[in-house]
């Protein structure tokens, strides 16, 4: 079995990378070690990467200086930013009614509607059972949430390619700056895991689980959309080459997260597009088409050490261009190749939060392409590399979260 049968569609992936076809009874333990000693990994790497996010908190929390010590000063740095909307959406829901004069001056309460509700809603489920208020719900959640996306990861990452670029990308998906947002407030943890869920059961051909999980990520985020392109590429793709028509069915089902939520707010507040409105008024968000994240790309070279935003977007738009080409040349599947794709370009579409650590971490197919490619880890230069790239990743994850916690940088 070639690397482009491994990639492109076989039910039942042969792992290069072990001596033995997994049919071949004789090679499976070496498959099962492989797999067990590459979850070992992620779980030391993932262990160690929320240690240094709670040391950058801690140090953010220090700096902050409003008022609050220890753990409270620490529980106001993880819930910090969009974790505050989401909490508001947790304890009071959505809001019936939206003012017409509501805008980007104050805060408005009834601005977390423009806050999709999975997330929310799984939170409140956890708080109804957990001790504790529902910031620790929020926390415990993540970091469940965070442990299943570096394990389906793996096993994406195994089923596309092999045992070795499991492990580096378990390891990877834990240590990686922007998983910051694994421990912080945020829904990008459930996104990841509805997404690493749904390519999985493309790869395998379950369509309906696709479609169902494409759905639950389509009602978590916007960019939850870039899973109906994926559905639709990998059913069309089944559609050619085996007439399998039964594929259509995770495109069907992809979108009605996305519209179901939108159909609710109609009813709910008597408005129609009123998460656009707000979206508009509050955050001044508009479609610029990469306007303004070139803009950001080109005050950073004319005016360097300006703005910290300047260096993370323009670092975000250079890794996302690597990231991409790697990604082609390693014969990504097509639908993680199109996820990815849409992925970052919705990041770039906007006029405010525009290229963003976390969002380049979502298209985590780009990281899997990352660690199948890296070189052989025999060779002294390799191995020296990846323990750099180790030691470097796991630095910058506590002074990026150092930096969001701050109030420096918005995530």
């Amino acid at each position: 079995m070639t690397a482009v049968d491994i990639v492109r569609g076989a039910s039942a992936p042969a792992d290069p990378a072990d001596p033995a076809d997994p049919a071949d009874p004789a090679g499976e333990p070496t498959r099962t070690d492989g797999w067990r000693r590459a979850l070992l990994h992620g779980f030391v790497a993932y262990v160690v990467s929320r240690v240094l996010v709670l040391a950058g908190a801690s140090l953010a929390a220090a700096e902050r200086g409003q008022g609050e010590t220890g753990v409270d000063a620490l529980a106001a740095v993880l819930r910090s930013w969009d974790g505050e909307w989401y909490l508001s959406v947790v304890r009071d829901g959505y809001p019936s009614h939206i003012p017409a004069g509501i805008d980007s001056v104050g805060r408005w309460d009834e601005a977390r509607v423009g806050f999709f509700p999975l997330y929310p809603l799984l939170v409140r489920a956890a708080d109804r059972v957990l001790p504790g208020d529902a910031l620790l719900a929020a926390l415990v959640v993540g970091l469940v949430l965070g442990a299943g996306v570096v394990y389906l990861v793996g096993l994406l990452a195994r089923d596309w390619f092999d045992t070795t670029a499991a492990r580096r990308a378990v390891v990877l998906t834990a240590i990686l700056p922007a998983s910051v947002v694994l421990t912080f407030v945020y829904s990008e943890g459930l996104l990841m895991a509805l997404a690493a869920g749904c390519l999985l059961a493309l790869r395998r051909r379950h369509w309906w689980l696709a479609g169902v999980l494409a759905a639950l990520a389509t009602a978590t985020r916007p960019n939850g959309l870039a899973l109906v392109i994926a559905c639709a590429v990998a059913a069309l793709e089944a559609v050619r080459l085996r007439r399998e028509w039964r594929a259509l069915v995770a495109p069907i089902l992809a979108p009605i997260g996305f519209i179901g939520f939108h159909a609710y707010l109609r009813l709910h507040t008597g408005e129609d597009w009123v998460w656009f409105r707000v979206q508009r008024l509050v955050w001044e968000e508009h479609l610029t088409f990469g306007a303004s994240t070139a803009w950001q790309v080109r005050r950073l070279l004319t005016d360097p050490g300006r703005s910290w935003e300047d260096v993370l977007a323009t670092a975000t738009v250079v890794a996302a261009i690597a990231l991409l080409a790697l990604a082609w040349r390693m014969r990504l599947s097509w639908a993680g190749l199109a996820y990815s794709a849409v992925i970052l370009g919705l990041m770039v579409l906007p006029s405010t939060v525009t290229a963003r650590p976390r969002f380049l971490y979502t298209a985590f197919p780009l990281i899997i392409a990352l660690a199948a490619w890296w070189p052989d880890e025999e060779r002294a230069w390799s191995r020296r590399g990846w323990r750099l790239l180790l030691v470097t990743s796991g630095l910058a994850l506590a002074g990026v979260t150092m930096l969001y916690g701050s109030y420096d940088v918005v995530p």
